[in-house]
């Protein structure tokens, strides 16, 4: 039974993450369109909220759930490739997400050299990830 809520709470987390994952580079998109001082400053607070608030803590707790999923079934890596590459794109989503922390910090700087555009494209990096883990988590391929 204790699995079976270790995994609730994990797809929650993981839903709360990505939420964030979805959005915080949505308002870098408004971000770098703006040009007055006031909407600079309002998504810059924005962007600090979520990526502290949310997105922060949502990613630990999918990593420590899923981690504890791990540990109460270390059989699951004898059930195919799936769940390694899984856990690479994991890794990759890590990395992502501290990229957007980064761009956080360089927009509240002042420093942002990126367009509008870039960040839209940006903004479908954690959908593509999404729907490999998805897949890979569904289906099984390997």
């Amino acid at each position: 039974m204790l699995y079976l809520w270790l995994k609730a709470f994990h797809i929650i987390s993981v839903v709360c993450w990505f939420a964030g994952l979805f959005y915080l580079p949505r308002l870098f998109v408004y971000h770098a369109q703006s040009e007055d001082a006031v909407s600079k400053e309002r998504f810059s607070i924005m962007e600090r909220k979520l990526y502290r608030g949310i997105m922060g803590p949502s990613m630990i707790a999918t990593l420590i759930f899923g981690g504890w999923l791990i540990y109460l079934n270390p059989g699951i890596f004898s059930q195919g490739g799936w769940i390694h590459a899984k856990l690479t794109l994991v890794v990759l989503l890590i990395g992502y997400h501290h990229m957007c922390g980064a761009q956080v910090k360089r927009f509240a700087r002042g420093e942002n050299t990126r367009s509008h555009v870039f960040y839209r494209w940006f903004n479908e990096v954690p959908v593509l990830i999404l729907l490999a883990i998805v897949i890979l988590v569904v289906v099984r391929p390997f």
